[in-house]
């Protein structure tokens, strides 16, 4: 990429740092630093300054030029060192400026043109090494009490977490086992998307975003079903659906349910990739613009789907996030027994296929307890309004160091 966009001026304002970049404190080797993460993954990996310099990123608002800073620099610092370190900033891609910009467009198109989606989680939240993977799945499943797990012969869906394995793991156990059995033959994925609310424009009248592309994964790649994505695509305008599939750039809830289907399968199978942005209009109006959208797609999934016995549908998505990471002014470990009683009532509708329920549910304080699962779990329920499911799971990873925790369960849809 050009360097001639890095900002370069003394008089113009200086680009603010970017708003969805988190900068936290820690230590290291001794050092006090600021740790610059990325959710959307553009600046550079690891990147991170002395915690002397927090004073000068305060002030960096978008509106002051290098020589309106003059007067705060300190002895034997100059405009050109300051101008030197704005650069550096720029260039690691974590100031709101057009060369960030220019990268970040540069990235997500060519990310939207490719027929692969190489997996984000491998290495992080499990062994990216097939043999360490393995040997990492086995000894789960080993040690889960084979009793507890009933392989079915047949199901219509399944809903289950897409939370951290290596804080849930046992829960993914108790979710997944029960289908090992299975060979279908196409697979209808519906997943939070937990990234599309950076891209309102886009995807403000299309909730549904459609995956093109292969999930190369630790244990092989996993193919789109071609067929039946053009049919799709096709219908776009009518049924809300996006192709521009950026948003999953840097998604992890449908790689953590293909990293169990490419453990427990071994049989040809294709995969049909969905992420769904937030339903939130349906609080205010259930029949409106969104409402519309949302029938037309899952009618055409009933139709094509609804009786096709090598269809299944894994929907992806967990419960609660609650506590002070989340934006809550209260400790998690205060909230626990009002969230699983929320929790209950939501799987239970979710198991009777009660939508009206959930709704009105979700409807009470406006989604209070940021349950990420109803977009998809909803979407699934409009879908196929005559199956109904048994509940697997419930869990909650209790985050008590940052006072916040996330409630997760699993449905078995037969």
């Amino acid at each position: 990429m050009s360097e001639q966009k890095i900002f370069d001026s003394k008089s113009q304002p200086i680009p603010p740092l970017r708003r969805d970049i988190q900068v936290i404190p820690m230590q290291e080797n001794g050092n006090a630093l600021l740790y610059f993460h990325d959710q959307r993954g553009y600046a550079t990996t690891d990147f991170a300054l002395k915690r002397e310099a927090g004073q000068l990123l305060s002030i960096l608002d978008g509106q002051k030029s290098i020589n309106d800073l003059e007067s705060h620099l300190g002895k034997g610092i100059t405009k050109d060192d300051l101008l030197q370190f704005i650069q550096l900033l720029d260039k690691n891609r974590v100031l709101a400026s057009d060369y960030f910009e220019q990268h970040a467009k540069s990235i997500e198109t060519e990310y939207e043109a490719s027929t692969i989606h190489q997996s984000v989680t491998a290495g992080a939240s499990y062994p990216a090494d097939p043999n360490e993977l393995k040997e990492y799945l086995d000894e789960a499943f080993a040690n889960h009490p084979q009793e507890n797990i009933n392989p079915v012969d047949s199901a219509k869906a399944l809903y289950a977490p897409h939370i951290d394995p290596r804080v849930a793991l046992e829960s993914y156990v108790k979710a997944f086992a029960p289908i090992r059995d299975l060979k279908p033959k196409r697979v209808i994925m519906l997943a939070t998307s937990h990234y599309a609310g950076l891209y309102p424009d886009l995807y403000q009248n299309d909730p549904f975003i459609l995956i093109n592309k292969d999930f190369e994964m630790p244990l092989g790649t996993i193919p789109r079903d071609q067929k039946a994505i053009k049919e799709l695509q096709h219908a776009e305008d009518d049924m809300g659906i996006s192709s521009h599939d950026r948003a999953h750039r840097m998604e992890h809830s449908l790689e953590l349910h293909l990293l169990f289907l490419s453990y427990l399968w071994d049989h040809e199978y294709e995969i049909v990739p969905f992420v769904i942005r937030g339903l939130d209009d349906l609080y205010y109006v259930e029949n409106g613009h969104l409402g519309q959208k949302l029938d037309s797609f899952s009618t055409f999934l009933n139709k094509n789907y609804g009786d096709d016995n090598d269809t299944l549908f894994l929907i992806s998505g967990d419960l609660a996030h609650i506590g002070k990471k989340f934006g809550d002014e209260t400790p998690a470990a205060t909230m626990f027994d009002e969230v699983e009683s929320f929790d209950k009532r939501f799987l239970e509708h979710g198991v009777q296929n009660d939508r009206a329920a959930m709704l009105k549910l979700m409807k009470e304080d406006y989604d209070p307890y940021r349950i990420c699962g109803f977009p998809p779990l909803y979407t699934f329920l409009q879908a196929m309004p005559n199956v109904q499911g048994e509940i697997l799971s419930y869990d909650l990873w209790d985050e008590r160091e940052r006072d916040s925790a996330v409630t997760f369960g699993s449905i078995l849809y037969q």
